[in-house]
């Protein structure tokens, strides 16, 4: 029978010691609901991250994913009078125009563009109130519980509504998707005879920022989704209703990258010898099965429990499963990995 054992490689610093930030720390901002999220979706900071709330044009963020999934980007589409003269925010859409998807998302990306973002919905689902169904169900899939769209522009109506923990948890799909990253980062672009401007502010005031969307109106007030990354570590920020959502969103990343660091760990950096009988070699290293990565306050130590046999019989088969890797922090676990043995040792 194999016997296993269950190893505890670094011993936990006092909680004392590790705390992120002394409640007198943290930020103080001035939207109504506000957070910043890790790439692994670890929430750093949150103030009433769970209100609902109107999101205006951030809105946006869900059309512009929904699209990318579904469409080729290059496809050329001709305008339709009834996609174009939408109050607000606008690109300016003239019937019988022609655009590229492409360029359709970088308006609205971009200009935040009503029209651009009526014009992708009926492309896509025939009208606006069935891609309002699709956006739904999207969010459904991502887990953002609790949101409901209406309309892909993000004009007001009493049951649309999102909360800054969901537009993290979008924000984050959408930057999964080149394309949509791409143009998220542009300052500017051509489209058709148009020169736009990116409305996000931050591509210039903050250190690092890849991208994000603004949003607006009397009733949502300032509303703002970001994603920023330094030293390769990504993290994303949302603001709701805030007359000072750009120094916000400066003050949150400056203090979450001062306090937190990305740790990593792969087959070059971690391993456990386990001892091998009748093989060519003595020893073979279990190591993780793939790269893992998880966030932790800087100068903590986590614990590294792994679940291993006490020792193998040759032939040992090189990426066979030899056990488990969990990594906690505080009883927290942060990251999981199979553990498998590192190369092929054949018996003697």
């Amino acid at each position: 029978m194999k016997q296993w054992i269950s190893l505890l490689l670094a011993a936990l610093v006092p909680l004392s010691a590790i705390a992120p930030a002394a409640a007198n720390d943290t930020p103080k901002v001035s939207a109504k609901s506000a957070v910043v999220m890790s790439e692994n979706g670890d929430l750093l900071f949150a103030h009433d991250e769970d209100l609902l709330l109107p999101m205006a044009s951030t809105t946006k963020l869900m059309t512009a994913l929904l699209v990318a999934e579904r469409r080729d980007l290059d496809e050329k589409i001709e305008i339709d009078a009834a996609w174009c003269g939408l109050e607000g925010s606008s690109m300016y859409l003239r019937p019988g125009q022609l655009y590229t998807i492409r360029e359709l998302l970088t308006g609205l990306l971009l200009v935040s563009g009503n029209d651009a973002a009526r014009a992708l919905a009926c492309i896509t689902a025939g009208d606006e109130l069935s891609f309002a169904a699709l956006m739904n169900d999207r969010a459904a899939t991502l887990g953002m519980s609790r949101s409901h769209f209406m309309n892909p522009h993000g004009l007001n109506e009493p049951e649309h509504y999102s909360t800054a923990h969901d537009l993290a948890v979008l924000m984050r799909a959408v930057m999964e998707q080149p394309a949509l990253a791409e143009i998220l980062g542009m300052s500017s672009a051509t489209v058709g005879e148009q020169q736009i401007h990116n409305h996000n502010k931050l591509l210039r005031r903050c250190v690092g920022c890849l991208g994000g969307k603004t949003g607006y109106t009397a009733v949502a007030g300032r509303c703002l989704v970001s994603c920023v990354e330094r030293d390769g570590m990504r993290l994303f920020c949302v603001t709701l209703s805030d007359p000072n959502d750009w120094n916000d969103h400066v003050c949150l990343y400056d203090w979450a990258y001062s306090r937190f660091e990305m740790r990593q760990l792969d087959g070059k950096s971690f391993g456990y010898e386990l001892p091998v009988f009748s093989g060519v070699e003595s020893s073979v290293r279990a190591i993780p099965a793939q790269e893992i990565r998880f966030l932790l306050p800087k100068g903590a130590q986590p614990q590294y429990v792994l679940n291993l046999p006490m020792y193998c019989f040759a032939p040992v088969r090189g990426n066979a499963l030899a056990g488990k890797l969990v990594v906690q922090l505080d009883g927290r676990i942060l990251a999981e990995a199979e553990m498998v043995y590192e190369k092929t040792i054949p018996v003697k």
